[in-house]
């Protein structure tokens, strides 16, 4: 994801975010709505979540340091995690909460003509930043679906956001049901029963956002695409053999490390060998330009120490060892 298409995203859910909030409350004020209440704190939280996105991404543009040698990349992690914090407490535990309390003593919506009013323009102004969203995601999301790419993204911005609009639009809709089931039938119970609905539906969004933008936070490896195209570049089958084990991990969204054993022939010249490294690492960064950390140790392999699950170059995590007769089998490294 560039970095223009997820702030030019963020700041379309913030415009409208503040001014849905402020429409809102104003609404719940002359109304009494419990939903417009739960909803105004619902946009407030997602405005200073969509603040919290612009401060990582700002953060994460530092030069590294002899302290974080690998720079700030994963600040937009980090950020997007407390997205999902503040989503949780402050959007879904706040609207559970108050619709308990409306569910618990009910009262009259009075004004109806507010709350009506502010929802309609609220579902326009969301769907405004919805489709904002979607058009930029549309731009990386490839031939994905959109389960997988939420799923799959290295770049948090875009699925946060579809994630808050979404939840959003799902939660004005309830608003907007709850409220006019309280007009119709004069009892404020059904203002309540939406008001904990948005909640629920708050709280479960940011339970998959904490979800994923933890494991992003652990570490995850590049996508299949890129390391089949770090392995085709790595290989020269003149110096560089094979790959004996790689390891990949992104070090931010644009910012991939890549770490690998490869296998060199046994009469090659030092000068040889440092020759073919730092054109293997050119073809890296050629075909995946995100791999800007790169170290490449060269090894003699011995396919019958591999075989017997002895290889002193192995390292935890590695992948299960190859059969001989398989594609990038120990056969195929002319050994």
């Amino acid at each position: 994801m560039s970095a223009s298409g997820g702030t030019k995203a963020i700041v379309a859910a913030l415009v409208a975010n503040l001014s849905i909030a402020v429409a809102k409350f104003v609404a719940f004020l002359f109304s009494g709505s419990s939903s417009m209440l739960a909803e105004s704190v619902h946009s407030l939280a997602d405005s200073g979540n969509q603040g919290l996105l612009l401060l990582g991404g700002k953060k994460a543009k530092r030069e590294a340091t002899p302290q974080h040698p690998f720079g700030y990349g994963r600040e937009r992690y980090i950020y997007a995690f407390l997205v999902s914090i503040v989503l949780f407490s402050v959007g879904g535990m706040f609207a559970v909460y108050e619709g308990y309390e409306k569910i618990k003593h009910p009262h009259e919506i009075t004004a109806w003509y507010w709350p009506v009013g502010v929802l309609i323009f609220a579902i326009i102004a969301e769907i405004f930043s919805f489709r904002t969203a979607i058009k930029e995601s549309n731009q990386t999301r490839g031939d994905r679906s959109w389960t997988e790419f939420v799923r799959r993204s290295k770049a948090p911005e875009l699925p946060v956001v579809l994630l808050e609009d979404l939840g959003a639009l799902v939660g004005l809709i309830l608003a907007l049901g709850g409220v006019g089931l309280a007009l119709a039938t004069g009892n404020g119970v059904w203002d309540g029963i939406g008001t904990l609905c948005i909640g629920i539906l708050l709280i479960v969004i940011a339970i998959i956002l904490a979800a994923e933008t933890k494991s992003l936070l652990l570490g995850e490896s590049a996508g299949l695409e890129e390391v089949e195209k770090i392995k085709a570049a790595v290989v020269d089958g003149d110096t560089v053999t094979g790959i004996i084990h790689m390891r990949t991990l992104h070090l931010g969204p644009e910012e991939l490390l890549v770490a690998a054993k490869i296998a060199v022939q046994h009469d090659e010249t030092a000068v040889e060998i440092a020759n073919a490294i730092n054109a293997a690492e050119n073809r890296i960064r050629e075909a995946v330009p995100i791999a800007r950390v790169i170290y490449l140790e060269p090894d003699i392999f011995n396919a019958e120490a591999a075989a017997a699950g002895t290889n002193p170059g192995k390292t935890p995590g590695a992948p299960a060892p190859q059969d001989p007769a398989a594609p990038g089998g120990p056969k195929d490294l002319g050994h």
